[in-house]
Parts: C-alpha cells; structure tokens; sequence
C-alpha cells in the first residue's frame, strides 16, 4: 500500500513557518551589529577623523624663527595635550645638512624655498606659513647715519652680512647687486642671529637682516627699511619629514602652521602673511 501523503505536506509546511521566523529574527541581528560597528567606529568603509597621537616633536626651524616659534609652540603644546614640540634654531643651509645625515627629527621649517627643494626626497609636501622682508639695522644712535642701502658702500662703516650660502646671506647679496653696491663686510656670519648680534654688541656698525628679527632689539639697534623695489621678498616653506617616526603628529603641527591661529601669531611678530 502506498505511503500516504499528507504527513510530508506537512511536514514541508513547518519547514516553511521556521524559515519565515528566521528570516526577521537573522535581519535583527544584522540591525543590532550594524549599530554596534557604527558606535564604534568599525563599520567597514566607515572614516573617522581623530586627534593625532601624543607625541614629542622635534622641528628644525631656520634662526629668524627663533623668538615666534617660541611663542608658537607654546600655544601648540596647550590645545594639544600630551604634545611636546621641541625646536632646533640654526641656518637653512646648516638644518639642511642635518637631515640629510639622518639626524632625528619631524618637522623643518626654512628660511626660503630653494634650501628646501634640495630636500625633496626627504621632506613631504611643504607649504609657505609666512614672508619676511629685509632691513638695514644699525649700530645704536645709528653713529655714521646711514640712510639706506648705498651707505653700506662707506668703507668707514663695519658692515657684517650672512655668508651667501645662508638664506638672509643670498637675499642680501641679491638686493646689493641688483643696485650695484658693492661692500665688503668685516665678517660673513652663519645665520642672521648671529649678523644682529654682531651689530648689539658694537662689533659691527650696519648688516642686512630681517625685519623680524630687530623687533626685540630695542634700542640696541635702529632700523633703516628698504624701500619694496630694492629689497627682496624672503618665503618661509614648511614640511613634515619622510623619516619621522610621529608622522601623524608632525603633518598635524605643519598643517597647524597654516590655521588663522598660527597665523596670527606670525603677524603679529612682524611676519608677513604667506
């Protein structure tokens, strides 16, 4: 006698009924761990923007950065935790050569974009955070009244400049060629600290450097301004290097560099806008 059929029927029924429970019961499931991932941030595909990790920072900076970058990084420090950034302040050409021997370090910050072109294999993408301008500064009372740029041409005037390979030293050399002036300085010094020291001292009675750098100079110096188409136009690049081991940290400060907040603590240090 043959098997009767209505048991399997049946049977295929209920099969049916637990597969529609599942269904909902499976996609709930699904909902639940979807909202989870999200809350986590782990959803695949998902991007999250974070603070970068603590870290301490080492920025090679050029020397006319000196008095701001102080400033600068202490504001830095404050809105970012946990960050130390600690600079290195010397001439373009000096830094330069330090990152290329591999000295350990995130961040340089230079005085003008060739030094920092010849770094292309070793810096990331840099950006122009400020500009600056020349200045004659001279000795205190200004003795031998130096009005501008042909008084530096006086034989009886000391007159100290950068060596030409240092940023402020080719800006200098520049602006006295292209009015045909010729000096010959007491000394060539490896950075514009340096230059202006000089001249506090009495060492020396004229020098070119930067306007920023007479700002804290009081009365130790008097500041002759060279007029827009004499002088020359200094660019200050910045980059995080390809060797740090903060990349994270380091991109963040140079990005920081450009942000209004930093900005307005370059200007007002004399800076100009980039």
């Amino acid at each position: 006698m043959s098997p009767t059929r209505p048991p399997n029927r049946r049977r295929g029924a209920a099969l049916t009924l637990t597969a529609a429970l599942l269904v909902p019961a499976l996609a709930a499931c699904g909902s639940g761990d979807e909202k989870k991932n999200d809350a986590t941030g782990a959803t695949p595909g998902a991007s999250a923007s974070a603070e970068p990790k603590a870290a301490e920072l080492t920025v090679l900076a050029a020397s006319s950065l000196t008095d701001v970058f102080k400033t600068a990084g202490a504001v830095y420090e404050k809105a970012h935790p946990g960050t130390k950034v600690k600079f290195s302040f010397a001439g373009s050409q000096e830094l330069a050569a330090q990152v290329k021997q591999g000295a350990p370090a995130d961040a340089l910050v230079t005085a003008d974009t060739k030094t920092m072109d010849g770094l292309k294999a070793e810096v990331n993408d840099p950006a122009v955070i400020a500009k600056n301008r020349l200045v004659v500064a001279t000795g205190k009372g200004n003795p031998f009244k130096v009005a501008g740029l042909k008084d530096l041409a006086d034989t009886k005037i000391k007159v100290v400049l950068a060596a030409p390979e240092v940023p402020v030293g080719r800006y200098s050399k520049q602006i006295l060629d292209a009015q045909k002036i010729e000096v010959k300085p007491v000394s060539q010094e490896p950075n514009v600290r340096a230059v202006l020291s000089k001249i506090e001292l009495g060492e020396a009675d004229a020098g070119l450097v930067y306007k920023t750098d007479t700002v804290k100079s009081g009365d130790k110096v008097v500041v002759v301004d060279i007029p827009d188409a004499e002088n020359a136009v200094a660019s200050y690049p910045a980059a995080s290097l390809k060797g740090s081991k903060n990349a994270e940290a380091a991109a963040a400060f140079v990005a920081w560099l450009s942000t209004p907040e930093a900005q307005k603590i370059l200007q007002d240090a004399g800076f100009q806008k980039a």
